[in-house]
């Protein structure tokens, strides 16, 4: 079969690799769509994403496809089958497993990381990790239930209220499912701040009340116009130490920072501790998606997320590289890969 395999930073190699056999509990999927993540990005540039890789690997943990083959012990899939997967698969014997943290397992497997993952035609993954997909969704928007899931996350952790003010900062494909994701949550107003002037027209289609570029406007100024004096959430997804600094300043009295965006490991902020006492903030991180998919396709499924609009446009495995390479053509929007085009 045919596989985009990672050797190394910035050594990405497209090649016929051995077709998966699937063990007595596992699937093999042929790999119908598979989302670039900032996860990819970070792996390719030689940094530590999620997970530690060790090549030569198949990167790639944003994927839906068709069961070709299934395990002899497997009981709940069958050839044929329209599924994603979530790529983290947990060992439920060690102590955060057995306390309910699954995602700090000791011996997390991941699709795309630790395992061969869906930068390829085909995958094999185990059953526990298959999810069907609605009869709405597609094969690209199965593919974008792993980063949905993320953000369910994350935004459960936010906790907004009815009626709260948010702030999403960077409106790439995150922030754009952030914003969406506070306003189902019940967010008076969002405000999205995004530089890219497409990018903000597309927030406020997607349901921003106000859209900020941050590098022309007056951010306090504009938000103060729009009548939003008392944010109890911000939202970072931008993943740069200056906006996570931007984040704790913006954010109101009794207020919550998320900063869900992912830095380089070795980056710092400055973070003012009188500032963090006299507005009484609360600063979280997001980590990865324990036991969000399920919610995440019923979303998609359903219609009430758009996870559509953010796709510039799919490509085949012989263009990864080239995407992973250049942030100009990132900046674009969400990529999807298409193993077989």
């Amino acid at each position: 079969m045919k596989s985009a395999v990672f050797y190394g930073k910035h050594d990405l190699r497209v090649e016929q690799t051995e077709m998966p056999k699937p063990g007595p509990k596992e699937v093999v999927i042929q790999v119908k769509a598979c989302g670039i993540c900032g996860t990819d990005v970070h792996i390719y540039e030689g940094d530590q994403g999620a997970a530690e890789v060790h090549p030569p690997t198949i990167l790639g943990h944003e994927f839906a496809g068709v069961i070709t083959q299934t395990g002899s012990e497997v009981k709940g899939f069958q050839a044929g089958d329209r599924v994603c997967i979530d790529p983290n698969c947990y060992c439920g014997a060690c102590d955060f497993c057995r306390n309910g943290e699954v995602h700090f397992c000791e011996h997390m497997i991941g699709y795309g990381t630790t395992e061969n993952g869906g930068f390829a035609e085909y995958c094999v993954v185990n059953e526990s990790q298959v999810y069907r997909l609605g009869d709405n969704t597609t094969f690209e928007q199965g593919a974008m239930a792993e980063p949905v899931a993320c953000c369910l996350h994350g935004i459960d952790m936010c906790e907004i209220r009815p009626g709260s003010q948010v702030v999403v900062i960077g409106g790439g494909m995150i922030g754009m499912l952030m914003l969406q994701l506070a306003k189902l949550a019940g967010a008076a107003k969002v405000a999205l701040l995004e530089p890219v002037e497409k990018k903000r027209d597309m927030g406020r289609k997607l349901g921003a009340d106000v859209c900020i570029d941050p590098l022309h406007e007056d951010v306090k100024a504009c938000l103060k116009e729009a009548g939003m004096t008392w944010i109890r959430t911000v939202i970072e997804c931008a993943g740069l130490p200056a906006t996570m600094e931007q984040a704790i300043d913006l954010v109101g009295n009794k207020g919550t920072v998320m900063l869900f965006g992912l830095t380089k490991p070795d980056a710092h902020i400055a973070v003012k501790p009188f500032q963090v006492f006299q507005k009484e903030l609360t600063l979280k991180a997001s980590y990865i998606n324990p036991c969000t998919q399920s919610r995440a396709l019923q979303l998609i499924d359903s219609g009430r997320l758009d996870v559509e609009s953010m796709v510039c446009r799919t490509i085949g495995l012989e263009e990864l590289a080239s995407v992973l390479s250049d942030p100009a053509l990132r900046a674009e929007g969400k990529y999807i890969v298409i193993p077989e085009k």
